[in-house]
């Protein structure tokens, strides 16, 4: 499992304008089963995106697929945990 997370490099109004292609990107991502949960951090300084994959260098190619990573718009930091406990409902996210 991978917690991936983004930061932004610009200001908010520059991160607008590729919000869209980004969007697109994580519903592609969520049709092919490689992205479960994501969302904005708060304050708005970027997101995480919980994500599952065979492995890190494989998901770091997805990952640079992103407009925000293409166009400079964030870095992005993967991080790969071993679920070991999960609420109930989510023990399909168990190691």
């Amino acid at each position: 499992m991978y917690i991936i997370s983004l930061t932004y490099k610009v200001p908010t109004e520059e991160v607008d304008p590729y919000l869209d292609a980004h969007i697109s990107f994580l519903n592609e991502q969520y049709a092919n089963g490689t992205f479960l949960a994501s969302g904005r951090k708060v304050p708005r300084t970027g997101g995480i995106i919980l994500a599952q994959s065979e492995s890190k260098e494989k998901l770091q190619k997805i990952v640079e697929q992103d407009p925000f990573y293409e166009y400079g718009i964030a870095d992005i930091e993967i991080i790969e945990f071993n679920v070991t406990k999960a609420a109930t409902g989510f023990e399909n996210l168990l190691d």
